[in-house]
């Protein structure tokens, strides 16, 4: 999206009178705006393991058959050169690029199958921190159903009737 194409849907949204801007999905279809029908995004180390087994796998196969013809291209290029052809020079460059494409590819790949290894690992235990935490709060909470008194009248030990 443009930054013009932005301001624009701001403004549009201000001009229509809109009490909120909801940007995480588009309006109902028929008319209610309601909540999305797809839910919250959920991943599970299962989703994360294969993106990351698919980055390697692209790796290993870039790695095996992107960079065979690289030294037979750099040799050609250094004959042709040799013999006086311009076409060496020409050569040479496109293997240089090639070669540098292909790091800037397996390099992303790596960060990918790296970064999906890593991310599983990490969030891995939040499932079980906040299980802890919520748990946590329900203990403390319950702790609050010991009322000294009717709920929602204020607890006469802090609050004592007032003699008139």
């Amino acid at each position: 999206m443009a930054w013009d194409e932005w301001e624009q849907l701001k403004a549009d949204a201000k001009s229509d009178g809109a009490t909120r801007m909801q940007l995480n999905h588009l309006a109902d279809p028929v008319g209610g705006g309601g909540q999305s029908t797809y839910g919250d995004l959920k991943v599970s180390n299962s989703d994360l393991a294969a993106i990351g087994k698919e980055a390697h796998s692209l790796y290993d196969q870039l790695w095996n058959k992107a960079r065979v013809a690289q030294s037979t291209s750099e040799s050609a290029a250094g004959d042709l050169t040799k013999q006086g052809f311009t076409l060496g020079k020409g050569l040479k460059h496109v293997a240089q690029r090639w070669d540098d494409q292909l790091k800037s590819l397996l390099d992303a790949c790596a960060q990918i199958s790296n970064h999906m290894h890593v991310t599983k690992k990490i969030h891995s235990g939040d499932d079980g921190y906040i299980g802890r935490q919520m748990s946590s709060i329900d203990t403390l909470d319950a702790g609050f159903d010991d009322r000294a008194g009717e709920p929602g009248r204020k607890n006469p030990v802090y609050y004592p009737k007032k003699k008139d």
